[in-house]
């Protein structure tokens, strides 16, 4: 595993649960409004940390914390993450996986082996403007599609969520979400936060009473919308 960072703690990563989160390194996708620009276009001069590491100090943190979230970067990029989340659950923790969908028969074996509690996916934007959202000339939506249709049917918890920029996002492209994630268990809007890890400048945030209009075009299709960093 590609570690570059963990927090050790945090309330708010994994719903429900007093959680550690592990940031791995690396992503296939390039979205302009990252804030984890180092992760995403280079890990060059980032401090590794040791898998066993990690796992130590979760050992000792037992009893206290009950969540691990995994998320990057891209954390589905990672050739052994179905090891290191086993060796995880070995530990008594509960895991949440962060993905943005790309490799759904990732998600899906993961899934099927029943190594996984919650599962939070990016929805960037509506299929149409998915490419250039994520800063990708081509892209098959389709893997994103076939892992929207996987945790649909799956029977663990999972959200989708999208972080809301200004120029990127309007009324038609929460239409089209909606209607393309229709039924969905838990959906969420992000509110864009600038700072000086963001792969590129120049975007901004929608207030809240936008925010409001956005999620109210979305419930006619998903039944728990909700607003976060608003």
């Amino acid at each position: 595993m590609q570690i570059y960072g963990l927090n050790k703690t945090t309330l708010l990563d994994f719903p429900e649960h007093v959680a550690a989160t592990v940031f791995t390194g690396g992503c296939n996708f390039c979205c302009p409004f990252c804030h984890n620009r180092d992760l995403v276009l280079g890990t060059k001069g980032l401090s590794v940390l040791a898998e066993e590491e990690v796992l130590a100090f979760l050992k000792k943190r037992r009893g206290i914390l009950t969540g691990v979230c995994i998320t990057g970067g891209e954390p589905s990029l990672q050739a052994d993450l179905d090891i290191f989340i086993r060796k995880i659950r070995e530990l008594g923790y509960l895991v949440k996986l962060d993905t943005n969908g790309y490799k759904p028969k990732v998600l899906r074996a993961l899934l099927e082996e029943g190594i996984l509690d919650y599962v939070a996916m990016d929805i960037k934007n509506a299929k149409e403007r998915y490419a250039a959202t994520v800063g990708k000339e081509e892209l098959d939506v389709g893997r994103i599609a076939e892992s929207v249709a996987i945790l649909k049917e799956s029977r663990i918890p999972y959200e989708f969520r999208t972080t809301v920029v200004r120029e990127l996002h309007g009324k038609e492209d929460f239409a089209a979400i909606g209607e393309w994630l229709a039924g969905a268990r838990a959906y969420f809007l992000q509110a864009y936060q600038d700072n000086e890890n963001v792969i590129a400048g120049g975007f901004s945030a929608y207030g809240k009473e936008e925010m409001e209009v956005f999620a109210k075009i979305v419930r006619r299709n998903i039944a728990r919308v909700e607003l976060r960093g608003v």
